[in-house]
């Protein structure tokens, strides 16, 4: 019985001596490239951003709703509509189009944000605006 329990007891041993900790991620280091806003008609505004060091498509599209939120707040609105945004990455530059319509009321829609709100988290997580 002890010989058939001995490879169960080293498997055992060994796991135990494996390194338990989760091995430590890249800290998340974004290069900022900058913002071009283009006024495409009345309240209609593209805004092309670039970035290095995305984890996804999220990081990049936080920057342009970051980039809509300084803008409409710089024009005299409160709100705006996320209407699209188009990602592309190459060679590790990540860059997006993302169109937004900017109102003084509160629009119409499931993507809408609070300039405000929007804007003093862009500044608290260290996202660059307009």
């Amino acid at each position: 019985m002890w010989r058939s329990a001995c490879p169960l007891i080293a498997l055992i041993a060994l796991t135990a001596c494996e390194e338990s900790s989760p091995q430590a991620e890249a800290p998340f280091a974004p290069q900022y490239q900058g913002v071009e806003t283009r006024l495409l008609d009345g309240d209609l505004v593209s805004f092309l951003v670039s970035m290095r060091g995305a984890r996804d498509t999220g990081d990049l599209e936080n920057y342009a709703e970051c980039a809509a939120a300084q803008y409409a707040l710089i024009r005299g609105y409160g709100f705006a509509r996320h209407l699209r945004t188009n990602v592309s990455e190459e060679g590790g530059l990540w860059r997006g189009d993302a169109v937004y319509t900017i109102s003084a009321a509160l629009p119409r829609g499931l993507k809408t944000i609070d300039a405000e709100v929007v804007a003093a988290a862009c500044a608290e997580n260290g996202i660059p605006m307009v």
